[in-house]
């Protein structure tokens, strides 16, 4: 990608995780090259001004699934249509993930998504790559990954049995595997075993609606599972990171085991955070199936504030959005079964306006955190800061202009994204991306859209992040087991 030559946002008040202060942010060749006040216009710089709004990094999603092939269909937005959405809510950088077949080889499913990412993308991405079985093959390809691919990051199922599900001692193996290659283990936390006889004990009684996915993935579900894997990666020394918490049980198990100096890093997403699972009672069946995702959005109507406070104090770290959409046709296909209603729903448009409304507006965090658990912190968990995640000379020129005050209604008659039905509809909501740069390109002018496809690159994230590693590697050298020298007698 090319950029559009000298670049001066003027003006505005710049928010890094650490500190807000006003300055001007010059950027050349899709690098920030000055941040300072009163800076001078080059000769045939494009001016933004600025006054009176934020200028921040560009988000993070930390968690998307663009054209996944799942559940018998694939995911409407594909790598095209889901980046110019992500651009249009601020979001100049997505990781999203690799997941191969039971049986096909990662390097192979790595180089597919790549090839289809690679000719759409509109903004950088990364991959997280899944593990969905075991086999010597696979703890090479995942040292390959990383020695050679720019992956330092392996997902882990405990749900859906029979196909992506790993057991106990497998994951063992994996997350033994990612702490020797200096990756960072990620799970799915949700107990498959359950799941499957608690559906089939629904449908056995007749409830065959949506109601059902939630009725079969209780939130003790999720929190055990939280638990297990995190007992499991800690006792070879793993560290990990939860997708997607959707429960207040799930984020409780996440805070504690930090307290008790677990290296694991939580993440909820933006559904979670903006909404909640009285939808799946819904008496119409579209509406309530639209809002069927994997774990489940929860029926308790509290779950959304208190996920809020815990990203606020840092009980969990950084945000997703799990973004795999459908159309309401696509979804259709589990009429009359619950279990074959594609799992997914949007937010890599919503994410950073619905934590601005929630998060900054209630008065939870302030801008500085915003920032952190929309950005910075991704950046620094999967080894990419300085590059992103910040406003410093030499980063990426990942910009937003912030217009904080500024209200929209989220509603799907509007949005970029290619699906039907939008999980946040009708929601008023402060905070727009007036402007979007990515990597010294405007993809986002005084609110429209002039994403490119293709301008995007992959980004590779190197192992052994700081963030994530310097913990665990000082631990190694202090907490090696000795065997007690014992005399004769």
């Amino acid at each position: 990608m090319t950029d559009q030559g000298p670049l001066l946002i003027r003006g505005g008040k710049v928010v890094n995780d650490d500190r807000i202060f006003d300055a001007d942010v010059f950027v050349d060749k899709g690098i920030i090259q000055a941040v300072g006040p009163d800076l001078a216009v080059p000769e045939g710089a494009f001016v933004i001004d600025a006054a009176g709004k934020y200028v921040m990094p560009g988000g993070i999603d930390t968690h998307t699934h663009m054209q996944l092939p799942f559940m018998g269909t694939a995911a409407i937005d594909d790598f095209y249509w889901g980046t110019r959405a992500a651009l249009a809510g601020g979001t100049t950088m997505i990781i999203d993930f690799v997941l191969p077949q039971r049986g096909e080889s990662l390097l192979d499913a790595y180089s597919k998504w790549r090839n289809w990412a690679d000719e759409k993308v509109c903004c950088d991405y990364g991959f997280h790559v899944g593990v969905t079985w075991w086999s010597e093959q696979v703890k090479q390809e995942m040292a390959e990954l990383v020695k050679d691919k720019g992956v330092n990051s392996f997902k882990m199922f405990m749900a859906y049995k029979d196909t992506w599900q790993l057991l106990d001692e497998d994951l063992l193996k994996a997350f033994t595997q990612c702490k020797a290659i200096g990756a960072l283990a990620q799970v799915h936390a949700e107990n498959g075993d359950v799941i499957k006889e608690m559906g089939n004990r629904m449908l056995a009684a007749g409830i065959t609606g949506p109601e059902g996915h939630a009725l079969c993935r209780p939130e003790e579900v999720e929190a055990e599972a939280t638990n297990r894997a995190c007992v499991l990666a800690n006792q070879v020394g793993c560290p990990l990171y939860i997708v997607h918490v959707m429960s207040r049980a799930a984020a409780d198990v996440v805070s504690a085991k930090r307290r008790q100096g677990h290296v694991v890093y939580g993440e909820p997403v933006a559904a979670g955070l903006g909404t909640d699972g009285t939808h799946y009672w819904s008496t119409c069946w579209r509406h309530a199936a639209a809002h069927v995702m994997g774990p489940p959005l929860r029926p308790d109507p509290s779950t959304p504030a208190y996920l809020m406070d815990m990203l606020a104090n840092n009980d969990l770290q950084c945000t997703g959005t799990d973004n795999c959409t459908f159309t309401s046709e696509q979804k259709a296909l589990g009429k009359g079964d619950f279990t074959k209603i594609p799992n997914g729903v949007n937010g890599v448009e919503d994410r950073m306006s619905i934590i601005w409304e929630r998060g900054v507006c209630s008065g939870k965090m302030d801008p500085r955190r915003f920032v952190a658990v929309t950005s910075t912190s991704a950046a620094k968990i999967f080894n990419i800061y300085p590059r992103k995640g910040v406003i410093a000379v030499g980063s990426d020129a990942d910009l937003i202009v912030w217009n904080g005050e500024t209200s929209r209604v989220i509603s799907a008659s509007t949005h970029h994204q290619r699906c039907d039905f939008n999980v946040f509809e009708g929601q008023t909501v402060r905070g727009v991306a007036e402007w979007v740069v990515s990597r010294g390109r405007v993809c986002v002018r005084q609110g429209q859209v002039e994403a490119v496809r293709a301008a995007g690159r992959f980004v590779p994230t190197p192992g052994y992040s700081p963030e994530v590693y310097l913990r665990v590697q000082q631990r190694d050298k202090t907490r090696t087991p000795h065997a007690v020298d014992r005399s004769e007698s």
